[in-house]
Protein backbone atom coordinates (compact mmCIF):
# COMPACT_ATOMS: atom_id res chain seq x y z
CA UNK A 1 0.00 0.00 0.00
CA UNK A 2 1.50 3.34 -1.08
CA UNK A 3 1.51 6.54 0.93
CA UNK A 4 -0.82 8.04 -1.68
CA UNK A 5 -3.65 5.76 -0.59
CA UNK A 6 -3.16 6.72 3.04
CA UNK A 7 -3.74 10.41 2.38
CA UNK A 8 -7.21 11.58 3.34
CA UNK A 9 -7.56 14.95 1.65
CA UNK A 10 -10.19 16.27 4.03
CA UNK A 11 -7.83 15.77 7.00
CA UNK A 12 -5.05 17.93 5.53
CA UNK A 13 -4.67 21.56 6.64
CA UNK A 14 -5.15 24.11 3.86
CA UNK A 15 -1.50 24.63 2.92
CA UNK A 16 -0.77 20.88 2.76
CA UNK A 17 -3.98 20.24 0.83
CA UNK A 18 -2.95 22.85 -1.78
CA UNK A 19 0.47 21.21 -2.19
CA UNK A 20 -1.20 17.80 -2.46
CA UNK A 21 -3.50 19.18 -5.15
CA UNK A 22 -0.48 20.47 -7.06
CA UNK A 23 0.91 16.91 -6.96
CA UNK A 24 -2.44 15.40 -7.96
CA UNK A 25 -2.75 17.83 -10.84
CA UNK A 26 0.76 16.97 -11.97
CA UNK A 27 -0.24 13.28 -11.89
CA UNK A 28 -3.49 13.95 -13.75
CA UNK A 29 -5.77 12.71 -10.96
CA UNK A 30 -9.12 14.25 -11.87
CA UNK A 31 -11.26 12.83 -9.05
CA UNK A 32 -8.78 13.95 -6.40
CA UNK A 33 -8.71 17.46 -7.88
CA UNK A 34 -12.52 17.64 -7.85
CA UNK A 35 -12.54 16.45 -4.26
CA UNK A 36 -9.86 18.98 -3.27
CA UNK A 37 -11.77 21.84 -4.90
CA UNK A 38 -14.93 20.90 -3.02
CA UNK A 39 -13.06 20.63 0.29
CA UNK A 40 -11.54 24.11 -0.10
CA UNK A 41 -14.92 25.57 -1.06
CA UNK A 42 -16.40 23.84 1.99
CA UNK A 43 -13.76 25.64 4.07
CA UNK A 44 -15.08 28.97 2.77
CA UNK A 45 -12.32 29.57 0.25
CA UNK A 46 -13.35 32.06 -2.43
CA UNK A 47 -13.71 30.34 -5.84
CA UNK A 48 -11.11 32.70 -7.33
CA UNK A 49 -8.57 31.76 -4.63
CA UNK A 50 -9.15 28.04 -5.27
CA UNK A 51 -8.57 28.66 -8.99
CA UNK A 52 -5.37 30.68 -8.61
CA UNK A 53 -3.74 29.02 -5.60
CA UNK A 54 -4.63 25.37 -6.10
CA UNK A 55 -5.23 24.96 -9.84
CA UNK A 56 -3.26 27.67 -11.64
CA UNK A 57 -0.42 27.20 -9.15
CA UNK A 58 -0.28 23.51 -10.06
CA UNK A 59 -0.61 24.05 -13.81
CA UNK A 60 2.26 26.54 -13.71
CA UNK A 61 4.57 23.74 -12.58
CA UNK A 62 3.16 21.45 -15.29
CA UNK A 63 3.76 24.18 -17.89
CA UNK A 64 7.36 24.73 -16.81
CA UNK A 65 8.17 21.01 -16.87
CA UNK A 66 6.53 20.66 -20.26
CA UNK A 67 8.65 23.53 -21.59
CA UNK A 68 11.80 21.98 -20.12
CA UNK A 69 11.10 18.55 -21.63
CA UNK A 70 10.44 16.80 -18.28
CA UNK A 71 6.77 16.23 -19.12
CA UNK A 72 5.36 15.35 -22.54
CA UNK A 73 2.05 15.93 -24.32
CA UNK A 74 0.20 12.86 -22.90
CA UNK A 75 1.02 13.83 -19.30
CA UNK A 76 0.10 17.46 -19.90
CA UNK A 77 -3.23 16.44 -21.43
CA UNK A 78 -3.93 14.32 -18.33
CA UNK A 79 -3.07 17.22 -16.05
CA UNK A 80 -5.22 19.57 -18.14
CA UNK A 81 -8.10 17.10 -17.97
CA UNK A 82 -7.82 17.00 -14.17
CA UNK A 83 -7.76 20.80 -14.18
CA UNK A 84 -10.94 20.78 -16.30
CA UNK A 85 -12.68 18.71 -13.63
CA UNK A 86 -11.87 21.36 -11.04
CA UNK A 87 -12.80 24.18 -13.43
CA UNK A 88 -16.22 22.63 -14.09
CA UNK A 89 -17.04 23.07 -10.38
CA UNK A 90 -15.57 26.59 -10.18
CA UNK A 91 -16.84 28.13 -13.44
CA UNK A 92 -20.46 28.80 -12.36
CA UNK A 93 -19.24 30.10 -8.99
CA UNK A 94 -16.66 32.39 -10.63
CA UNK A 95 -19.30 33.76 -12.98
CA UNK A 96 -21.63 34.42 -10.03
CA UNK A 97 -18.95 36.29 -8.07
CA UNK A 98 -17.71 38.28 -11.06
CA UNK A 99 -14.15 37.16 -10.38
CA UNK A 100 -11.40 38.98 -12.26
CA UNK A 101 -10.08 37.10 -15.24
CA UNK A 102 -6.86 37.43 -17.15
CA UNK A 103 -8.57 38.04 -20.49
CA UNK A 104 -10.46 36.29 -23.27
CA UNK A 105 -8.94 34.32 -26.11
CA UNK A 106 -10.44 33.02 -29.34
CA UNK A 107 -8.45 30.05 -30.63
CA UNK A 108 -8.80 27.90 -33.72
CA UNK A 109 -6.88 25.94 -36.37
CA UNK A 110 -6.84 27.60 -39.80
CA UNK A 111 -8.68 26.61 -42.99
CA UNK A 112 -7.51 23.35 -44.57
CA UNK A 113 -5.94 22.12 -41.35
CA UNK A 114 -7.58 19.58 -39.06
CA UNK A 115 -4.85 19.21 -36.43
CA UNK A 116 -5.97 20.10 -32.95
CA UNK A 117 -3.80 18.51 -30.24
CA UNK A 118 -1.51 21.54 -29.99
CA UNK A 119 -4.44 23.92 -30.11
CA UNK A 120 -6.33 21.98 -27.42
CA UNK A 121 -3.25 21.97 -25.24
CA UNK A 122 -2.85 25.74 -25.56
CA UNK A 123 -6.56 26.20 -24.80
CA UNK A 124 -6.40 24.06 -21.67
CA UNK A 125 -3.21 25.72 -20.42
CA UNK A 126 -4.72 29.18 -21.05
CA UNK A 127 -7.82 28.22 -19.07
CA UNK A 128 -5.50 26.96 -16.39
CA UNK A 129 -3.90 30.41 -16.28
CA UNK A 130 -7.27 32.09 -15.73
CA UNK A 131 -8.16 33.07 -19.29
CA UNK A 132 -11.60 32.52 -20.77
CA UNK A 133 -11.05 30.46 -23.93
CA UNK A 134 -13.46 30.28 -26.87
CA UNK A 135 -12.28 27.38 -29.01
CA UNK A 136 -13.72 27.51 -32.53
CA UNK A 137 -12.21 24.18 -33.55
CA UNK A 138 -10.47 23.19 -36.79
CA UNK A 139 -10.55 24.18 -40.47
CA UNK A 140 -11.58 27.80 -39.85
CA UNK A 141 -12.14 30.20 -42.73
CA UNK A 142 -11.56 33.90 -42.07
CA UNK A 143 -15.33 34.36 -41.57
CA UNK A 144 -15.27 31.97 -38.58
CA UNK A 145 -12.57 34.01 -36.89
CA UNK A 146 -14.42 37.29 -37.58
CA UNK A 147 -17.66 35.86 -36.22
CA UNK A 148 -15.91 34.75 -33.02
CA UNK A 149 -14.27 38.17 -32.61
CA UNK A 150 -17.60 39.91 -33.28
CA UNK A 151 -19.10 38.10 -30.29
CA UNK A 152 -17.23 40.74 -28.32
CA UNK A 153 -14.93 41.19 -25.37
CA UNK A 154 -11.98 39.37 -26.99
CA UNK A 155 -8.37 40.27 -26.15
CA UNK A 156 -6.36 37.60 -27.94
CA UNK A 157 -6.71 35.73 -31.22
CA UNK A 158 -4.79 32.47 -31.39
CA UNK A 159 -4.27 30.63 -34.69
CA UNK A 160 -2.59 27.29 -35.20
CA UNK A 161 -1.39 25.34 -38.25
CA UNK A 162 0.49 22.10 -38.55
CA UNK A 163 0.91 22.00 -42.33
CA UNK A 164 3.23 24.19 -44.39
CA UNK A 165 0.40 24.44 -46.93
CA UNK A 166 -2.05 25.97 -44.44
CA UNK A 167 0.40 28.37 -42.77
CA UNK A 168 -0.13 31.19 -45.35
CA UNK A 169 -3.82 31.30 -44.45
CA UNK A 170 -2.85 32.96 -41.16
CA UNK A 171 -1.75 35.98 -43.22
CA UNK A 172 -5.15 36.03 -44.95
CA UNK A 173 -6.85 36.33 -41.55
CA UNK A 174 -4.47 39.05 -40.31
CA UNK A 175 -4.72 40.99 -43.61
CA UNK A 176 -8.51 40.89 -43.31
CA UNK A 177 -8.33 42.32 -39.78
CA UNK A 178 -6.10 45.11 -41.13
CA UNK A 179 -8.53 45.82 -43.99
CA UNK A 180 -11.41 46.06 -41.53
CA UNK A 181 -9.41 48.43 -39.34
CA UNK A 182 -9.61 46.12 -36.29
CA UNK A 183 -6.12 44.59 -36.29
CA UNK A 184 -4.93 46.70 -33.36
CA UNK A 185 -7.89 45.65 -31.22
CA UNK A 186 -6.38 42.20 -30.68
CA UNK A 187 -3.15 40.50 -29.71
CA UNK A 188 -2.58 37.87 -32.42
CA UNK A 189 -0.60 34.79 -31.36
CA UNK A 190 0.34 32.06 -33.85
CA UNK A 191 1.77 28.59 -33.31
CA UNK A 192 2.32 25.17 -34.83
CA UNK A 193 5.23 22.90 -35.65
CA UNK A 194 6.27 24.35 -39.06
CA UNK A 195 6.16 27.98 -37.91
CA UNK A 196 8.99 30.07 -36.56
CA UNK A 197 9.55 33.59 -35.24
CA UNK A 198 10.45 34.99 -38.65
CA UNK A 199 7.23 33.71 -40.18
CA UNK A 200 5.22 35.23 -37.31
CA UNK A 201 6.83 38.62 -37.93
CA UNK A 202 6.43 38.36 -41.71
CA UNK A 203 2.66 37.81 -41.53
CA UNK A 204 2.14 40.57 -38.95
CA UNK A 205 1.36 38.48 -35.87
CA UNK A 206 2.20 39.91 -32.44
CA UNK A 207 4.11 36.80 -31.44
CA UNK A 208 4.98 33.24 -32.44
CA UNK A 209 4.64 30.75 -29.57
CA UNK A 210 6.60 27.54 -29.92
CA UNK A 211 4.57 25.64 -27.31
CA UNK A 212 1.66 25.92 -24.90
CA UNK A 213 3.77 27.12 -21.97
CA UNK A 214 5.24 29.94 -24.06
CA UNK A 215 1.74 30.83 -25.32
CA UNK A 216 0.54 31.32 -21.74
CA UNK A 217 3.59 33.41 -20.76
CA UNK A 218 3.25 35.54 -23.91
CA UNK A 219 -0.48 36.07 -23.40
CA UNK A 220 0.10 37.16 -19.79
CA UNK A 221 2.80 39.62 -20.89
CA UNK A 222 0.56 41.22 -23.51
CA UNK A 223 -2.36 41.48 -21.06
CA UNK A 224 -0.09 43.12 -18.47
CA UNK A 225 1.06 45.63 -21.09
CA UNK A 226 -2.53 46.34 -22.07
CA UNK A 227 -3.57 46.93 -18.45
CA UNK A 228 -0.56 49.19 -17.87
CA UNK A 229 -1.33 51.19 -20.99
CA UNK A 230 -4.95 51.60 -19.90
CA UNK A 231 -3.86 52.65 -16.41
CA UNK A 232 -1.38 55.15 -17.84
CA UNK A 233 -3.98 56.52 -20.25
Amino acid sequence: MSDEEDIILSELPDDELVLQMHDDLYDGLKEEIEEGVNILLGRDWAPYDVLTTALVGGMTVVGKDFRDGILFVPEVLLAANAMKGGMAILKPLLAATGAPRMGTMVIGTVKGDIHDIGKNLVGMMMEGAGFEVRDIGINNAVESYLEALDAGDVDILGMSALLTTTMPYMKVVIDTLVEKGIRDDYTVLVGGAPLNEEFGKAIGADAYCRDAAVAVETAKEFMARKHNALAAG
